[in-house]
């Protein structure tokens, strides 16, 4: 069996991730061949093909980025939201390329910003082979927003977007989502979570269509527990002290909660006066450093983290983990913290809840509440003196995510889409 895997990207995002691993995880389990198509590689993946291999594509391909924002720059709302909303109008046509005409199977991921457009969409389901269509947020099935919040619009077909600066019942949203209707042709459709396939069941785009759930795997071995002493020895910082964690590719994007976190912090150091000498605070991932200046604790700020070796520190450094986003789908990082025995507190939003299982591997607390994520932080502080939320955080990533558990799941997909054609 043939698989090509197309993602935007092969290291940049939460999609990028899980769309590597799990090829990884096809291949070393069930003998499946996989090639990953990117618009351009940056890393030595020999089963990434890269679609801008020269300077003069990758320079294509940044315009093909550009016109896609400029093309929405007349409509958008505020600058805040430019990179919420794609209309999926630029993009290039790949149906011809060898990897996609030698495949069994067809399994998208992430293809936004420049790289597949609705009509390139179009050329891949008109081949007529087997698409499978991984959502790792809610694009694929509404007028161009990734997460539509507390908008329903997508059940019928979209139009009065809040993303855009005059809502109509005709507006772009409306406009796009026509534009996939007539794009997409038979499709089995995976959401990471449980949360996002029922959002898919409820749009309209996507009546007829196969869903089911399946999380994303994790190697285990690479994740796995080290001795905290260890684990901060191999940072650099000092083995005395109890890590408040918080990792985020971007660590100030507007949807990762950074304000939130920072709040926590100074209600959980007013009500936690005792414990102020042995609380400091681990970040990782890129942005803007400046935020990190007004934290109440001391920061180690370890940047952009490559290795998996040093990620993996980080986390089992930790004492417990803290994701304040306000929207996700099925988070790596949750999975990561999880499966280094790290508890982890989050807002009870998207997938999140399928993750934590509160009080017993991590603390679920009420949306965008920081007194309640205060609260979560020092509950996992004081009741993980026994190990036992670890215990349980490394049980659920062995039970739900392991690489095997995962490839098994898709290779049944799989299997059953071959047999029913």
């Amino acid at each position: 069996m043939k698989v090509v895997f197309i993602n935007t990207s092969d290291s940049s995002g939460g999609a990028a991730i899980a769309c590597l691993r799990l090829q990884k995880a096809l291949e070393k389990h069930l003998g499946i061949q996989g090639t990953i198509l990117v618009q351009e590689k940056k890393m030595q993946n020999p089963a990434v093909i890269s679609l801008s291999p020269t300077p003069l594509k990758k320079k294509l391909a940044w315009l093909r980025f550009v016109a896609e924002r400029l093309l929405f720059l007349p409509y958008e709302k505020s600058k805040d939201i430019r990179f919420l909303f794609n209309r999926g109008m630029v993009g290039i046509d790949i149906s011809s390329h060898p990897a996609v005409q030698n495949a069994d199977i067809i399994h998208l991921h992430w293809i936004t910003f420049g790289f597949l457009s609705t009509h390139s969409l179009k050329k891949l389901f008109a081949l007529g082979k087997p698409i499978v269509w991984t959502f790792h947020d809610m694009w694929p099935f509404t007028g161009g927003c990734h997460h539509s919040g507390d908008c329903d619009h997508y059940r019928q077909q979209c139009g009065n977007c809040k993303f855009v600066k005059k809502p109509g019942i005709n507006d772009i949203s409306k406009m796009n989502w026509l534009a996939k209707r007539a794009a997409y042709g038979l499709l089995f459709s995976v959401g990471c979570s449980n949360w996002i396939a029922r959002k898919a069941s409820e749009s309209s785009l996507m009546a007829g269509c196969y869903i089911d759930s399946i999380p994303n795997p994790i190697d285990i071995n690479i994740f796995t527990p080290l001795p905290k002493c260890q684990a901060k020895l191999q940072l650099n910082i000092p083995i005395d002290k109890h890590y408040i964690l918080f990792a985020s590719m971007r660590i100030n994007a507007l949807k990762k909660g950074f304000s939130y976190f920072e709040e926590a912090l100074h209600i959980f150091k007013s009500s936690n006066k005792r414990a102020f000498d042995n609380i400091e605070i681990i970040v990782f991932g890129s942005g803007d450093y400046q935020v990190l200046n007004h934290l109440p604790f001391p920061v180690h700020n370890l940047g952009h983290l490559v290795s998996e070796s040093q990620i993996n520190a980080a986390y089992s450094a930790a004492s417990v983990f803290v994701t304040p986003s306000l929207e996700e789908n099925l988070p790596n990082t949750i999975m990561e913290s999880l499966a280094c025995g790290t508890p982890v507190v989050g807002f009870k939003v998207g997938g999140i809840p399928e993750m934590i299982e509160h009080k017993v591997n991590g603390y679920l607390s009420d949306y965008a509440c920081p007194e309640s994520l205060a609260e979560g932080i020092s509950w996992i502080l004081k009741n993980n003196s026994d190990g036992q939320l670890s215990h349980h955080a490394r049980q659920k990533v062995l039970e739900c995510y392991s690489e095997e558990v995962v490839a098994a799941k898709y290779g049944s997909i799989y299997n059953h889409i071959l047999a029913k054609r």
